[in-house]
């Protein structure tokens, strides 16, 4: 199977604490690389969009609030199957159903505070990577 790509974002509970590196080691060691990455404050107007999928969901509001309360790490991460490869590495939402060793079970304080973001599709992955990133930005 050839290489793929996939989009992350750690989270701000984890830029918070100071465990991104540990976060990309993890990634990395789960077999992704990390060919684009940049450290931004998400707008409201960003999270809004970003997260428009969620609109009608009762948990909106307090998602665009936490992803605009501190700095996020976005990513693109490529590898074999790498949308299914990140999943497995980031773990279950709630990390009190994510297995060991996964990021979400040692890393996450709660559901909504659970450190990483990843796509859940390929085609999911293609628009969330464009949402942050332009192809000349995506050196891999």
């Amino acid at each position: 199977m050839a290489a793929t790509r996939t989009f992350s974002i750690i989270k701000p509970d984890a830029t918070r604490r100071n465990i991104t590196g540990k976060i990309i080691s993890k990634l990395e060691e789960g077999g992704l690389r990390v060919v684009a990455q940049k450290r931004i404050q998400m707008t409201e107007d960003q999270a809004k969009q970003f997260y428009a999928v969620h609109k009608e969901r009762p948990f909106y509001g307090d998602l665009v609030s936490f992803m605009t309360s501190g700095p996020v790490v976005v990513q693109v991460l490529e590898g074999e199957d790498a949308v299914a490869r990140n999943r497995e590495i980031m773990g279950a939402t709630n990390p009190a159903d994510a297995a060991d060793g996964t990021i979400r079970k040692e890393f996450a304080e709660s559901i909504e505070a659970n450190s990483v973001h990843g796509s859940d599709a390929a085609e999911t992955a293609k628009e969330e990577i464009a949402f942050f990133f332009t192809e000349d930005e995506i050196v891999g």
